[in-house]
């Protein structure tokens, strides 16, 4: 073959300067590990951050939120129940105050009203109203002043106390008892109002009441006439009150009498709300000074900030623990599935079949009827992980049928590597993003699987100092029209976790991808 030749003289030659080997900029930058680019590329989804954030949001509130709280979740009150979310920032403007709008006849808002008239407690906010045309009146009820006065019965020293605590704050908890026994006006006025009144709604009628008018008397400065049980001035009473007295007694001649002698002590009528900031900080000391519940009180009386916030708690750690040990079994049962293959893939998989054909519900039943109600939490992790972990093992094993016949691997062990070495260092590392993405989806899965299951009432973990999110969902839902913060606020934070999830999965799952690596500088 003729050699061809071209003379090209040295003038034509152009020397090539630092500046123009562009390709060689590349090794000016510094390396970077595999969790730094994956944390690069995380941080560049916009989504993902959001939902990392709300769910460390969700978190944090789930672990300090019981620990701030005044209240626990074994803390109950009846007379609260239903109470609305109340925040002291909020107390002098018309939301969340506790208080919800009303628009009811004379004859119901008089008895609200003449609540704050007698204890300086209003139930009607401030004491502030609207009458229109049809005598309808619109008021601001607060759910929790309306309970007003009660019934209590109580030992001597209990009553004795009581009178301590009065006269060391200043505070008038204990109020004149009524005329009628107790027993007697919930008789008369069951035939005024032609309905049933309880012994508490009963209290609170400490007026003279005229029948034909189912209207309070009035005197002649527009003042309800009280009708409490008196004696004269220097007579001996059976009350044994020595304690703080209302505003009236003792003028004319006349004293009220504080309590009414029973077999058991003594029956005392009092302010409620004054009895229960008296009970918390005099007697248990508990660090609770007055009822003021953030997220408002479900039908038992409990807080359900704290409750919510207790069943958030126990939710992660139930969530995060099921899914750590699945993707513990899961990846080594699927690792050896997927990289010897044959035989022992055969065998192994036709075991996990066998396991995954039984319903979880089946296995949750079956646990609860052999352990009963008290291991609640054992059961629910029993039954998720006995049949949770095959999932995860079926993801590991499709990634290492993927990876184990690719040139690195042959290359490593044609290198003398072993099977151990192999999987772990060159095989799993490049499963581990799929994997992580599987595990941070199934948190949420689990969570919703515990939530529907606790709100089915099929798990209850309502003992003690435990609850769950679905617990209070159930019990939000009798009360959907009445009470709808109930529901609202478990409704909420289940919302926001499954949505939040979702977004800090799908990040995860591009993070961690190996074929994205340095493909975004």
């Amino acid at each position: 073959m003729e050699e061809i030749y071209n003379d090209i003289s040295a003038e034509q030659f152009q020397f090539v300067g630092k500046q123009d080997f562009t390709h060689e900029k590349t090794l000016e930058t510094k390396p970077r590990s595999y969790l730094a680019d994956a944390f690069s590329r995380f941080c560049k989804n916009k989504g993902s951050i959001v939902g990392a954030c709300v769910i460390l949001v969700l978190v944090l509130y789930a672990i300090l939120g019981t620990a701030f709280s005044q209240y626990s979740v074994s803390h109950r009150d009846t007379y609260f129940r239903y109470a609305l979310p109340k925040s002291e920032l909020f107390a002098n403007t018309n939301f969340w105050d506790g208080c919800q709008e009303k628009t009811l006849s004379a004859a119901t808002f008089y008895y609200y009203y003449y609540m704050g008239e007698e204890t300086g407690h209003n139930a009607v906010k401030n004491q502030e109203y609207t009458v229109d045309d049809d005598k309808m009146y619109t008021f601001r009820l607060d759910s929790y002043q309306k309970t007003g006065c009660v019934y209590l019965k109580m030992s001597k020293e209990d009553y004795l106390l009581l009178q301590q605590y009065q006269n060391e704050s200043g505070k008038q908890v204990i109020y004149p008892a009524l005329r009628l026994s107790m027993k007697r006006m919930v008789d008369t006025y069951q035939i005024v109002t032609k309905g049933n009144v309880s012994t508490d709604t009963a209290a609170n009628y400490y007026y003279k009441f005229n029948t034909s008018t189912m209207q309070a008397q009035l005197d002649s400065k527009g003042n309800v006439i009280p009708d409490y049980k008196t004696h004269s001035v220097g007579q001996t009473s059976n009350d044994n009150y020595d304690s703080l007295r209302i505003a009236g007694d003792g003028e004319n001649g006349i004293e009220y009498e504080y309590a009414r002698p029973i077999d058991s002590g003594y029956e005392v009528r009092v302010n409620y709300y004054e009895y229960y900031v008296f009970y918390h900080s005099y007697v248990l000391k508990d660090g609770v000074d007055k009822p003021s519940f953030i997220f408002g009180a479900n039908e038992e009386g409990q807080d359900i900030f704290t409750c919510l916030a207790s069943g958030a708690l126990f939710s992660f750690a139930f969530a995060i623990s099921v899914a750590a040990v699945n993707l513990i079994v899961g990846a080594i049962y699927g690792a050896i599935e997927g990289y010897y293959g044959g035989k022992i893939d055969l065998i192994m998989e036709r075991f996990s079949d066998i396991l995954s054909a039984v319903p979880t519900m089946i296995v949750v039943t079956l646990l609860k009827l052999h352990m009963g109600t008290s291991g609640a939490p054992l059961i629910l992790f029993l039954s998720f992980f006995l049949t949770g972990w095959i999932g995860m093992a079926s993801t590991t094993r499709m990634q290492f049928y993927r990876y184990k016949n690719q040139e690195y691997v042959l290359a490593a062990r044609t290198l003398g590597a072993k099977d151990a070495r192999i999987i772990v260092k060159h095989i799993f590392p490049n499963a581990l993003g799929t994997l992580v993405t599987s595990c941070a989806l199934v948190i949420p899965s689990m969570i919703y699987s515990e939530v529907n299951l606790s709100y089915l009432g099929i798990i209850s973990l309502t003992s003690g100092n435990l609850t769950s999110v679905g617990t209070l969902l159930a019990s939000g839902q009798s009360a959907l029209m009445t009470a709808p913060h109930v529901a609202l606020m478990p409704s909420l934070f289940l919302a926001l976790l499954l949505l939040s999830f979702n977004l800090f999965g799908n990040g995860l799952r591009d993070a961690f991808n190996p074929s994205l690596r340095g493909s975004e500088g």
